[in-house]
């Protein structure tokens, strides 16, 4: 017999924890299911610890940066605090008690299974069965996607789970991957004296963003002693017991104690009997409308939906469906003409909403502006580690900000004025007019807005 609840929300990364924790609150039974760790891969395997080690890493870069300005410094690395950190403050030595505890307080009923639905509005965890009235979310997130690259299966390669929970560094280590996740471990490692390379199989490094932006973490990379190949394609992986050796399909090599495959994510459908509410199980990602709506009585969330792969699109479409789940009057609809993202890179490198390249494909008549960091006030100020630049994407019919890309030693947090500025359709003359306070980094948007 099928408990009877009002919502069952599988999966409970940070998107499916922050539904169903405000769901149960707004006075919902509410039941969450998740197999693995409550909070999902942020706060054990990603956000949280990843930024601890590009703390400790740029901290390293900054003690080197002292001579020529406040006097000499010497730094020796260390990796066991930053380890030691991982383990005790982000983690709690992956243990998840503390969040099912924070779960539960708010009146979730826990169950660590698997949930398969079984039926249109019912689901399926271990020897549990649940009938939800009001419906099902969907937020299972993804995993780390291994390329079926001759001889890589069986080896002990490394995910990004595995670099997170490192104790000790190898001598030597290979990046399969050019995206966000393989140039922040690969500069982390690198800065604490691992010799990397990196192998990408786009003609440059951060493929997805401005080329600017790529040609700036190229060079950031290799300032710091990082091998860089672009536009080869691994073809052959052999582990002898000790070493790597990745075979390219130019006809090089590159050896490595260790490997570290960072080819991107990819969603695990297979198992969801998504079929019983009518959705192809086989689907590469869960489409959803503006309310996040998948079908009659399913909302999905996150990774899953392939809108963009980071903890603020969860929380984001979270609240849409809480929104949408209780019937709130003018509930919110998920637009994602702004999407924000950053690498976290030394420099950061921030971007929100198209690139340039993106406007041009989508017919618009584009105009673009830039400034360079270096020679700006503070950047001229800050002087060492004073890389980045700020471009700005404008739809010049509408006379709008429709993206733009922000470099440089706080790059991220330079963003949130460009982000507001490309959510709300803020006119470039109005942002001309913008007093821009001196001598910060956020001014070089204006340095960059009389360039247009």
């Amino acid at each position: 017999m099928a408990e009877q609840v009002d919502v069952v929300v599988i999966g409970l990364g940070v998107g499916g924890e922050e539904a169903s924790g405000r769901l149960a609150e707004a006075g919902l039974n509410v039941v969450g299911l998740e197999p693995r760790l409550v909070g999902g891969e942020c706060p054990y395997y990603g956000c949280i610890p990843s930024k601890m080690m590009i703390r400790a890493a740029n901290l390293i870069a900054e003690t080197r940066r002292v001579d020529g300005l406040a006097g000499t410094a010497t730094i020796t690395p260390d990796w066991a605090p930053v380890a030691q950190r991982i383990r005790d403050e982000a983690t709690d030595n992956w243990n998840d008690q503390v969040a099912v505890d924070r779960l539960v307080k708010k009146g979730v009923t826990f169950v660590r299974e698997h949930g398969v639905l079984t039926g249109p509005r019912t689901v399926r965890a271990g020897d549990r069965e649940f009938e939800a009235s009001r419906g099902i979310v969907v937020a299972t997130g993804t995993v780390p996607f291994v390329p079926p690259i001759e001889g890589l299966a069986g080896t002990p390669f490394w995910t990004n789970q595995d670099a997170i929970r490192a104790e000790t560094l190898p001598a030597s280590l290979i990046v399969l991957g050019g995206g966000a996740i393989g140039v922040e471990l690969t500069q982390v490692f690198a800065r604490f004296g691992v010799a990397v390379t990196v192998i990408e199989g786009a003609e440059r490094i951060l493929a997805l963003e401005e080329p600017e932006s790529g040609d700036l973490a190229r060079a950031t990379l290799e300032k710091d002693g990082v091998t860089v190949h672009t536009g080869v394609h691994a073809t052959k992986v052999a582990h002898d017991g000790g070493e790597f050796t990745v075979t390219l399909d130019d006809g090089n090599t590159a050896q490595g104690e260790k490997l570290l495959v960072a080819t991107g994510r990819r969603v695990d459908l297979a198992r969801l009997g998504l079929d019983q509410a009518g959705l192809d199980p086989a689907v590469r990602r869960i489409e959803v409308d503006e309310h996040v709506r998948a079908a009659d009585g399913v909302w999905a969330v996150g990774d899953v939906t392939g809108v963009g792969a980071f903890t603020h699109t969860a929380m984001y479409q979270a609240n849409v469906a809480v929104h949408d789940i209780l019937g709130t009057p003018d509930a919110p609809l998920a637009s994602y003409h702004a999407m924000p993202r950053v690498t976290f890179l030394d420099p950061e490198i921030g971007a929100v909403g198209l690139t340039e390249k993106q406007a041009r494909e989508q017919g618009l008549k584009v105009a673009t502006g830039s400034s360079q960091i270096p020679y700006s006030s503070r950047g001229f100020i800050h002087k060492a580690g004073n890389e980045g630049f700020i471009k700005l994407v404008v739809d010049s019919d509408r006379g709008v900000l429709v993206g733009a890309t922000s470099a440089g030693p706080t790059g991220g947090e330079v963003l949130g004025a460009l982000a507001v500025a490309v959510h709300a359709g803020v006119p470039v003359n109005s942002l001309q007019q913008v007093i821009y306070a001196y001598p910060t980094f956020h001014r070089a948007i204006g340095d960059a807005l009389k360039q247009l």
